[in-house]
């Protein structure tokens, strides 16, 4: 029967041995980005790891020397029968001085290397942490959109941070015990060859349940991505204060905590069995390792008993071995272990290998400057689904012209500016700006010209100042770019009474943090698209759905004020902020179903106006 978790062992790569040293294709580019990271400290790497594998071979050769003398001394003061003196241990003491010396080299250069594996882990895992992050910056909206995709980027921030040092961690150790090994066969095959042999035989047997296992342990990682975000998405929820008011309100805290443990128990019994089957293969294989030690054991002891070797050549074979055993099954370790480490440095280099759709646009000024904004026959379908969310959507905006767009949620609206600022591009038609098409502009250049602020605008935990600032990096610390933003947005009047003024922390995360209401978030927002003074495009999505009627009409008289000569798109259920624009577009389900001024489309009868006369009712 075969196991109920077989498809987790099969679907994350290959098999067998062909499958086992593939993997190994990272272990050079890990080791060039050790360099990247620091040459000074991977060079001294590489010195301590040479000393620390020649120095135990020749402290076991001291050791024989040391037993040999001791026994010559002491033969030597029985047949003259005099007291000990300087000059008959001397020969004994300068053996063990220099072994003393060996020693102490050992550990120096054993000191060295942890010293120098601690600081480049440090360097390390910054390095790839900003170049996950850079990565990420280079992706589009609709990446970060897909499940799939975000599951490689959870298993590339989970793990593939540490593991580059690991792995050369290990590189370098299976260089420092090959040199090791090296030095024991040039002792060990002076006694037999055949003890070479054995080494290998006790060894292997461990090194391919740790290779076996190594591998599952990868596959079962792959498999879980999803429930181990899911357990991060909980934390987030049942710890954060922006969600812990609804989760104790509502009760959801019981709910979601036991929701978090089931999926906690149902990894750790995956967990669970894996590690049982790889610790009791591990020590069923490891007794042959020890059989076969024991095995030299008998063979040096009696081959010493016949008078083969001497006493201080036993003791030499005898640490030769145990420490020639220990060296080859470190280094077949080092092997499973440096194949683990390149299973995981898999998931970061197919995170940072994400194909991503290259900036060809070039231009700095369109075609037909002045003409404005152009949608022509624009549709628009969401990665991965097969309802196009926008038909056929066709309009022109030119200088100086507002537009509001009107509809149910769900309509269409936000994508629509999703397209016009290039987060995605139309799925059929064009879009295009001063005669020229979106694609072809530079994006950072046709980006400055838009000055936008979305419904589910960012609330940075950051102070009131680079909270605006962030509006334009350019200006990001203008103390005086922000309080004229400010002023467009009406914020100014409460950031004024803050006791820190633009430089009061804003949120909880942080110490002396001041929470805002939504209707001040709201205000920080909109002043944020002000601090695009060059942006000749306003787009402002649901502007004032948090804020009372006395400051809506503040910040519409400012709107209108700083809107002059510039192309403004607005979004709002508000008809009383709508009805000023000088077209209005109807959408429903994708689709522009009526345009017009306000008068027209109250004149028309048709859906506006009758949800124009459902929200006047209310006020009656």
């Amino acid at each position: 029967m075969s196991s109920p978790h077989a498809h987790l062992y099969a679907a994350a790569g290959t098999s067998g041995l062909s499958g086992f040293f593939s993997f190994f294709r990272y272990s050079r580019r890990a080791l060039a980005l050790v360099w990247d990271t620091s040459r000074g400290l991977t060079i001294g790497l590489a010195l301590c790891t040479l000393v620390a594998g020649v120095l135990p071979a020749v402290a076991a050769w001291v050791g024989k020397l040391i037993v040999d003398a001791v026994v010559a001394a002491m033969a030597l003061h029985a047949e003259a029968d005099q007291a000990l003196s300087f000059a008959s241990t001397w020969p004994v003491l300068r053996y063990v001085a220099f072994e003393a010396l060996v020693i102490a080299l050992i550990a120096l250069a054993q000191r060295g290397l942890s010293a120098q594996q601690s600081l480049l882990r440090a360097l390390l895992g910054q390095k790839v942490n900003v170049m996950i992050l850079e990565k990420a910056g280079t992706l589009s909206l609709a990446q970060f959109e897909d499940s799939e995709f975000y599951d490689k980027l959870t298993r590339a921030r989970r793990e593939a941070s540490t593991r580059p040092l690991s792995l050369v961690n290990k590189t370098f150790g299976l260089l420092q015990n090959a040199i090791s090994l090296a030095s024991f066969a040039v002792l060990l095959v002076q006694f037999s060859p055949w003890a070479l042999l054995i080494l290998l035989i006790g060894a292997l047997p461990v090194f391919v349940s740790e290779a076996k296992f190594s591998g599952d342990a990868f596959r079962l990682f792959r498999w879980r991505s999803p429930q181990t975000r899911m357990q991060m998405y909980l934390e987030t929820v049942l710890a954060r204060e922006d969600s812990i008011k609804e989760v104790k309100l509502f009760g959801l805290g019981p709910l979601f905590l036991q929701r978090y443990r089931d999926i906690f128990d149902t990894l750790y019994a995956e967990d669970r069995r894996l590690t049982i089957r790889r610790d009791v293969w591990g020590f069923l294989l490891g007794l042959l390792g020890t059989l076969a030690f024991y095995g030299a054991y008998a063979w040096v002891v009696i081959a010493t008993i016949g008078g083969r070797l001497t006493l201080g050549e036993m003791t030499m074979y005898l640490m030769v071995f145990k420490q020639g055993q220990a060296a080859l099954s470190a280094s077949l370790t080092a092997i499973g272990g440096m194949y683990e480490d390149n299973l995981y440095l898999s998931n970061l280099y197919e995170y940072l290998e994400q194909p991503v759709d290259p900036s060809t646009g070039t231009l700095t000024q369109g075609a037909s400057p002045g003409d404005g904004i152009r949608f022509e026959r624009v549709s628009f379908t969401y990665p991965g689904t097969r309802e196009p969310v926008l038909q056929e959507i066709d309009l022109h905006l030119r200088p100086g012209e507002s537009l509001a767009l009107v509809g149910q949620n769900g309509s269409g609206k936000t994508t629509l500016i999703k397209l016009l600022t290039r987060l995605y591009d139309p799925s059929e038609g064009r879009i295009l700006l001063d005669g020229s098409d979106l694609r072809e502009w530079d994006d950072t250049i046709l980006r400055r010209r838009i000055g936008v602020i979305f419904q589910d605008f960012e609330r940075y935990q950051l102070p009131v100042g680079e909270n605006l600032g962030v509006g334009d990096v350019d200006a990001f610390t203008d103390t005086e770019r922000w309080e004229t933003a400010a002023r467009r947005g009406t914020a100014d009047a409460f950031i004024e009474r803050l006791e820190h003024g633009y430089h009061t922390q804003l949120g909880r995360w942080f110490e002396n943090g001041q929470e805002l209401s939504g209707g001040q978030w709201q205000k920080v927002a909109l002043s944020r698209a002000y601090m695009r003074e060059q942006a000749d495009i306003l787009v402002l999505d649901e502007p004032t759905a948090a804020m009372d009627a006395a400051a809506e009409a503040q910040v519409f008289e400012q709107f209108r004020r700083h809107a002059k000569k510039r192309m403004t798109i607005l979004i709002s259920h508000r008809f009383s902020t709508v009805r000023a624009a000088d077209q209005i577009l109807v959408i429903d389900n994708g689709r522009i179903i009526e345009r017009g001024t306000h008068e027209s489309l109250l004149t028309e009868n048709g859906r506006y106006a009758q949800l124009f006369r459902l929200q006047a009712a209310g006020y009656k």
